[in-house]
């Protein structure tokens, strides 16, 4: 690659998802519904957890945080993104663009590992109930979701320093709606071999790590459901799983996809629609699927919408 067409990038251009102005502005109005929708359901599932005294247990305390994270990594792009199509400004400053990849990746690794220990809770819960509170502690509670912050800044750290070493471009024009690595990685003059090592390595590392764990914890839950006698005990243990299975399929499925395999392989219109479902849609569908599968979760709104309508 001739070294006379690479420059030192002050700002990007992010392209977006369409080049349709139609179509963006289409969008554009169901990611702010979307998003308006998103910012509700959480932030209202963390509320509701705070309020409810019977939700003050480990399992709660965690969905809190898997719903603080989801918030934070849908409100580090889908802002953003909105603004540039609603002010027809498509740049962001290289700062700009490094603290948002930072950010994203950082919340990102966090909600994987944070489904992981969930899996882990639950195990806890049905298989050794006499002794979950016990073993679930607060102090533990707090150490495991700690690990998780820990992990998703120390990965997410380690792909920024490397991308700094980039030392010039060969465009500034990014085809994607944020900054993600693989789109800034096809614009470096230098050789990103290494980067994009990284980005598999740790991408699959960690897919691994809290897939054993995931699958560990629920091949000793289906066992020990499995052995319970009580057909309503059955029930209820399968359906306290069913909401964390369901969001654990869907956000595997979608960074198995879009990190874990090769980056000659990717077409750039299929990552987008990976990127606009695990930035948009995933943290939409994780505090509608606690709240609409969830028991104790929707007593829990009736009590509090009870109580303030006739307060």
């Amino acid at each position: 690659m001739g070294q006379e067409n690479c420059t030192i990038v002050t700002e990007f251009i992010l392209l977006g998802l369409s080049d349709v102005p139609e179509l963006r502005v289409f969008l554009s109005l169901l990611f702010l519904l979307i998003y308006g929708v998103t910012f509700l359901a959480n932030l209202g599932m963390i509320a509701l957890i705070w309020v409810s005294s019977r939700l003050h247990t480990p399992m709660y305390f965690f969905l809190s945080h898997l719903s603080f994270v989801d918030f934070c990594y849908s409100t580090i792009i889908v802002p953003k993104m909105l603004y540039n199509v609603l002010n027809k400004e498509t740049t962001i400053s290289f700062l700009g663009c490094m603290v948002q990849f930072y950010l994203f990746c950082a919340f990102a690794i966090t909600d994987l590992f944070l489904l992981a220990v969930m899996a882990y809770d639950r195990f806890l819960a049905i298989c050794n109930p006499l002794l979950y509170m016990v073993s679930m502690s607060q102090k533990l509670c707090m150490v495991l979701v700690s690990g998780c912050y820990l992990c998703g800044t120390v990965c997410s750290l380690t792909h920024l320093c490397l991308a700094l070493e980039i030392p010039s471009y060969r465009s500034n024009v990014i085809n994607h709606f944020f900054c993600d690595l693989p789109p800034i990685f096809k614009l470096a003059c230098c050789d990103v071999s290494i980067n994009e090592l990284m980005v598999l390595i740790v991408a699959t590392s960690s897919e691994v790590i809290t897939t054993v764990i995931i699958l560990t914890s629920y091949l000793f839950i289906v066992i020990t459901i499995l052995r319970m006698r009580s057909v309503e005990g059955r029930r209820k243990a399968f359906s306290t799983c069913a909401s964390h299975l369901t969001a654990i399929i869907v956000f595997h499925g979608t960074v198995l996809f879009t990190y874990c395999r090769p980056g000659s392989g990717n077409s750039v219109d299929t990552d987008k629609v990976a990127s606009v479902f695990y930035t948009v849609v995933i943290p939409l569908l994780n505090p509608l699927i606690y709240s609409l599968r969830n028991k104790d979760v929707k007593e829990a709104l009736r009590k509090v919408l009870g109580s303030k309508m006739f307060s």
